[in-house]
């Protein structure tokens, strides 16, 4: 199952397939930078933006009906929440709150957000939370193995690691390096607190006091196509902090300084926390066509080794 590059979901709430746009992260193998993140010696896919409301609702219309993991918040239902509930459990009807159908989905834990990793790479639908990327056990809403939960080695779909978004944040995209700009915006200059759609260097925080849409700060991506790892949202990484905490970075609407947003920044946050300013992105594995090249140029430069010898 490969990712689909496209326009942000606007399928109903109530339908369970939805598309995650994504781009590439290439130059696999790049250097680490001075504080020791964002070397990853593989290629993979990011998500191009936040998992927004309209997909996870998604998500909880096809696991959550009667919710016995506790994915569903009810402070998303008002306020900074974009996902209301209705009906029984055992029927719950999830939808999204009108005009907030693309902002970032938010109030979910570390386990809310690595079951939808594991619902996407068991193909959606009815596919399993508890088994695919993660083997989460126990059967609730906290699993009995939390925080020696890690990855596993055949993933489709996932979290990010936090060397994998450092590396779509920073990284200056040229070459195997370790060259990177200070801030996710391909700048080394703060972006700016603007109201959307903003310049060529902004985010949301400060000034707009609340989410904005996926992507809404069109010219303010990173080097690699990402949207809004400075701002909107702190964003879930699978990074053990400590014995108690999992990783976060990026800042959020809500941080009073363009600091937060900075490489050095790394926040450990509970992982069974529910934040309204915390949300998260998934990744997945290369475009067939990219494995196929790869393949073929390691076949190529063995021949020509063969040749050489």
């Amino acid at each position: 199952m490969f990712a689909t590059v496209g326009l942000l979901s606007d399928a109903p709430a109530y339908a369970s397939n939805i598309t995650i746009n994504t781009v590439p992260i290439g130059t696999a193998g790049n250097s680490a930078d001075t504080t020791g993140f964002g070397a990853v010696a593989y290629g993979y896919r990011i998500g191009t933006y936040e998992v927004t409301n309209a997909q996870y609702a998604a998500f909880l219309n096809a696991k959550a009906t009667s919710d016995p993991l506790g994915l569903y918040n009810t402070a998303m239902g008002s306020g900074f929440g974009g996902i209301t509930r209705s009906g029984s459990s055992g029927s719950f009807i999830y939808s999204t709150i009108g005009g907030r159908e693309n902002k970032p989905v938010n109030y979910v834990s570390w386990y809310d957000a690595i079951r939808f990793a594991n619902w996407l790479h068991n193909e959606q639908g009815s596919g399993d939370t508890e088994t695919g990327a993660y083997a989460i056990l126990g059967g609730t809403a906290t699993p009995s193995n939390g925080l020696s939960i890690t990855r596993n080695p055949d993933s489709t779909w996932w979290l990010t690691s936090e060397d994998e978004w450092y590396k779509a944040a920073y990284h200056k995209n040229d070459g195997g390096t370790a060259n990177y700009f200070r801030f996710p915006t391909a700048s080394d200059v703060a972006p700016t607190a603007q109201a959307p759609p903003g310049g060529s260097n902004s985010a949301n925080y400060l000034v707009v006091g609340d989410l904005t849409d996926a992507g809404v700060y069109a010219a303010s991506d990173s080097p690699y196509g990402t949207f809004d790892q400075a701002g909107n949202v702190w964003e879930w990484n699978e990074a053990l902090i400590g014995e108690t905490e999992r990783g976060a970075r990026g800042g959020s609407f809500n941080s009073l300084s363009p600091s937060a947003f900075l490489t050095q920044v790394a926040d450990g946050i509970v992982p069974t926390s529910e934040f309204p300013n915390v949300g998260f992105r998934v990744a997945t594995v290369p475009e067939p066509s990219s494995l196929v090249l790869g393949v073929l140029g390691v076949l190529g430069l063995l021949a020509s080794r063969r040749v050489l010898l």
